[in-house]
């Protein structure tokens, strides 16, 4: 039984990035009658309210936090992104969480929370960041079927290019390793932030850094305004990365991607984490002719939340010069090397060169 509740909860549940907690918009009695009416399982709500507590399900009071009301559209969005989710699950294509973790200072500066000790760490009363040697930006990449993340460290702006760029070298390095058949990728993500709706540069990046680049149709849906504690990757990951180094002054970046590399879960969660030393602007802006030319469709349904980005040529013709230079025996047509391409892109063995 503790697997159907969890099954029920798996896309209405959402989390505190620090603590781990996690609360549900479902309720133990509307939890009750769904395992009756699907399951024909008969439980009590009490039964129910025990069970979640199990899974480290918690009661939540409400808290002021929010400056805004919640969007009319909310709910209805919760349904798409979960209709995307189980189309894509059922596919066995990728799914990816994303988002940026709050930013750290680098130095001896306070971390919240408290570690054993003999005696507890030195720290400079304030945070300014003048003092810091650093400020990194964590974009976390959380492959939710495989209960797996990557952490890209950035040195300057959180922009749309980082985080697409973040995307795709998660893709070059793990995702095409693990789908090698897909074709398309889901990415769910805040509507907010360098990841969000609005910026076009996001949208653009996506076009040329990936659906391009890899050949995969990218389909993206965002979280509502005031709704990215239900992203998976704030519960999932981000919370167990919080609890790893809380109390750890994080005095430099290796330590800092250190405690991202060593998080651990009982439910098998792994982490990777790189540096991006890159220097990003802040700014870039995106032509109204630019983003006419982007192959975007939108859903029929909440098409700014929920879209699509198509390649608007195949993979081969990007890679097909800097492929030949890697091959001896010279081809005749230009056909020949294209077919020659595909054969050698299935050989695992075979080394393809990346422009």
């Amino acid at each position: 039984m503790v697997e159907e509740i969890r099954d029920l909860l798996e896309f209405n549940t959402a989390g505190d990035p620090m603590t781990g907690k996690k609360w549900s918009r479902q309720t133990p009695g509307k939890i009750a009658v769904c395992l009756q009416e699907r399951l024909n399982i008969h439980v009590s709500a009490a039964t129910v309210y025990r069970l979640l507590s199990q899974l480290n399900y918690s009661l939540k009071g409400n808290c002021k936090t929010l400056s805004t009301g919640t969007h009319p559209d909310r709910d209805e969005q919760f349904g798409i992104i979960e209709s995307f989710r189980r189309q894509f699950e059922a596919a066995g294509d990728p799914i990816i969480s994303v988002d940026t973790k709050k930013k750290e200072l680098i130095g001896l500066f306070k971390n919240q929370g408290q570690v054993w000790c003999r005696e507890a760490p030195k720290v400079k009363d304030h945070d300014f960041r003048s003092q810091a040697l650093g400020i990194a930006a964590p974009y976390g990449i959380y492959d939710v079927g495989l209960n797996s993340g990557v952490v890209v460290v950035g040195q300057s702006a959180d922009t749309p290019e980082f985080a697409v760029n973040s995307i795709a070298s998660w893709w070059l390095h793990h995702g095409s390793w693990q789908y090698p058949n897909s074709k398309q990728l889901l990415i769910l993500a805040d509507s907010g932030g360098s990841n969000g709706a609005r910026p076009r540069a996001f949208k653009k990046f996506l076009q040329e850094r990936i659906a391009n680049e890899y050949g995969l149709e990218v389909f993206v849906c965002h979280y509502p305004a005031g709704a990215s504690k239900w992203n998976p990757i704030e519960h999932r990951m981000f919370s167990e990365i919080s609890k790893n180094w809380a109390g750890h002054p994080l005095e430099s970046f290796e330590i800092l991607l250190n405690f991202v590399s060593n998080t651990r879960t009982e439910t098998g969660l792994r982490i990777e984490a790189y540096l991006d030393e890159k220097e990003y602007e802040k700014g870039l802006k995106v032509s109204d002719k630019e983003f006419r030319e982007l192959n975007i469709s939108k859903n029929i349904n909440l098409g700014n939340w929920n879209y699509s980005i198509a390649p608007t040529h195949l993979p081969e013709e990007i890679h097909l010069n800097s492929w030949r230079m890697g091959v001896q025996e010279p081809l005749e047509t230009n056909d020949e090397w294209i077919e020659a391409y595909r054969e050698c892109s299935a050989i695992s063995e075979c080394t393809i060169p990346v422009m």
